[in-house]
């Protein structure tokens, strides 16, 4: 089967990206080289896909069994990509994000029919203008469209609420013992998915003809308290944090920024049911429990020195967040 990544070098894009080479797909990816290398194995087209007429040359006579957009996150991305590919390609695969369903959830259990709606994050509702178009799209146009939505999945990063992302940060201050911030009092639900897990049940969506016109949301059947992830991460890491419990309303107050991913995403208990992508991709399950998960990221970051990059914003951000709250209580 022959694919075309557009992105393919992100946290989640990369590892599905290796395992697909793996599998024996002729994998091309497209993005502007300007992170990281593709897997050995894959096909590297330099062109960003802004530019259209860049993209054109760069696609020149190939056609695709599937085409993966990782970096769509407006109508008009999904615009350029409908002029772009209608008519030459067998699936179009738009990744969205679990972020699109409602906030705050109406009910303990998400489905892929939980409604799309959330009024605290631009990201989201992007998301969701993306996937309306597209469904138009594959009802007035037949185009072959497929929705895949990640919730919270990690590899080479720290998948927490404040203070995490690609960065060593997080490690360095629990290695320290300065304080680590966790929203609310640690006891909402939540669910992070190894991107090898993802992409095992990715990979098995693509070139099913049964899987256009749908969506899928891809995660892992675990399910722990923010209490339990940041233990976990500490366990990993030999020590014992020093947690400081911050409501969320206070920490966007004093950092603004965070006010999407914590109302609208990070806040709210997140519990999926998994049972459409296993239908569809018979055989599917996450292998990877977070407390091996987060060893496999770690040892990341010990390989190479260069990875423990520790982000001194973030820890400004924290400190100012932790001092904040201590004056105010």
């Amino acid at each position: 089967m022959r694919v075309l990544f557009i992105g393919g070098t992100g946290f989640i894009s990369a590892a599905v990206s290796r395992l697909a080479v793996a599998e024996g797909f002729e994998l091309y990816l497209l993005n502007r080289g300007l992170r990281g290398l593709p897997p050995e194995g894959a096909h590297a087209l330099t062109a960003d896909i802004n530019h259209t007429e860049e993209v054109r040359a760069a696609l020149r006579g190939l056609r695709f069994d599937a085409v993966v957009n990782w970096i769509a996150y407006a109508p008009e991305d999904v615009e350029r990509d409908l002029a772009l590919f209608k008519g030459r390609v067998g699936q179009y695969v738009f990744i969205s994000s679990a972020a699109a369903y409602q906030k705050p959830p109406a009910r303990y259990l998400i489905t892929e029919e939980t409604p799309l709606e959330n009024p605290f994050w631009d990201y989201a509702r992007g998301k969701i203008a993306c996937e309306e178009r597209l469904l138009r799209a594959h009802a007035d146009e037949d185009f072959p469209a497929t929705i895949v939505r990640p919730s919270h999945t990690y590899e080479t990063n720290f998948p927490v609420a404040v203070g995490g992302g690609g960065t060593y940060t997080l490690a360095d201050r629990m290695r320290k013992g300065l304080p680590i911030i966790v929203h609310g009092d640690g006891t909402s639900l939540w669910t992070l998915t190894h991107s090898e897990d993802f992409a095992r049940g990715f990979l098995g969506l693509l070139g099913k003809t049964e899987a256009l016109g749908q969506a899928f949301h891809i995660t892992s059947d675990e399910v722990q308290t923010w209490g339990q992830i940041y233990r976990t991460i500490a366990d990993a890491l030999g020590v014992e944090a020093n947690v400081v419990h911050v409501p969320s309303d206070f920490i966007t107050r004093v950092v603004p920024r965070l006010s999407g991913t914590l109302h609208g995403d990070k806040k709210w208990s997140a519990v999926f049911d998994n049972t459409k992508v296993k239908r569809f991709v018979p055989g599917f399950r996450a292998a990877v429990p977070f407390r091996e998960g987060i060893r496999r990221t770690l040892e990341w970051f010990e390989a190479d020195e260069r990875r423990r990059r520790v982000d001194e914003s973030l820890n400004d951000e924290m400190n100012l967040i932790v001092s904040s709250y201590s004056s105010w209580t």
